[in-house]
């Protein structure tokens, strides 16, 4: 009986002891060769995306910004891999919004990973940990001709 205590408090410690080491990266990852890729092409839809001050300043009509925050399971993935796979959930979050709203384009995309916002024509912003992986978006929702 007394074994067995001190197995489950060794374990108890060792679990708390992991947790209280958790992982919670802030990365960077290149944009453009995500979105040529095949899983960005099978994945997203045809709204198109412009990023930070790399988008169009006229417009038909604006809805306004919106933001998504999306997670990915990192286990057994490289935080490379834990990261697009968010990211590309998150772009597809804003396009169907913008389909949503009917809007034809989504503009001024920054990373606003725990709204600190991180803008960039280039990278994104991912939060990567042990288990899990985040990507959170602000984008505005406009009509182009």
């Amino acid at each position: 009986m007394k074994l067995s205590k001190i197995i489950i408090t060794s374990l108890l410690t060792l679990i708390v002891a992991t947790s209280a080491h958790a992982r919670d990266d802030r990365l960077k990852f290149k944009v453009e060769p995500l979105l040529e890729s095949t899983k960005a092409k099978n994945a997203l839809l045809s709204v198109p995306l412009h990023f930070a001050e790399n988008s169009p300043t006229k417009f038909e009509s604006k809805y306004g910004e919106v933001s998504t925050n999306k997670k990915t399971n990192a286990f057994m993935k490289s935080d490379q891999e834990a990261c697009e796979w968010a990211m590309l959930s998150a772009l597809k979050a804003l396009q169907e919004r913008a389909v949503r709203e009917g809007m034809t384009h989504v503009i001024n995309i920054t990373s606003n990973y725990k709204n600190v916002p991180f803008s960039s024509t280039s990278e994104f912003e991912c939060g990567a940990g042990a288990v899990m992986a985040g990507v959170a978006l602000k984008g505005t929702l406009v009509k182009i001709k």
